[in-house]
């Protein structure tokens, strides 16, 4: 399960950067609101999997309310979850 939310953590990143930089410009220059339908509902569902998975694995590796806390913040942060990704995931699974 770490290593299926490493990859959710990147995929959260990705949408993130994809919602902001690609389809919110198309929405509100360019006029064309379709993708930022689309995105958004990608990256709603992938937050929401993503805090879900850190509540479960923070309470099954016993990490502590402070990297819960680091997780559902760098959520909100562009870069957050990858920041995430290499400072606590990968070493776990190393």
């Amino acid at each position: 399960m770490l290593q299926a939310f490493r990859y959710t953590a990147i995929l959260e990143g990705i949408s993130y950067l994809l919602l902001f930089a690609l389809s919110m410009p198309l929405k509100y220059w360019a006029g064309i609101g379709e993708p930022n339908q689309y995105i958004g509902y990608a990256h709603g569902f992938l937050f929401i999997i993503f805090i879900a998975m850190a509540v479960v694995l923070t309470y099954e590796h016993k990490w502590g309310l402070r990297r819960l806390l680091i997780f559902f913040l760098a959520s909100l942060l562009p870069f957050g979850t990858f920041y995430v990704e290499r400072k606590y995931l990968r070493p776990a699974l190393a």
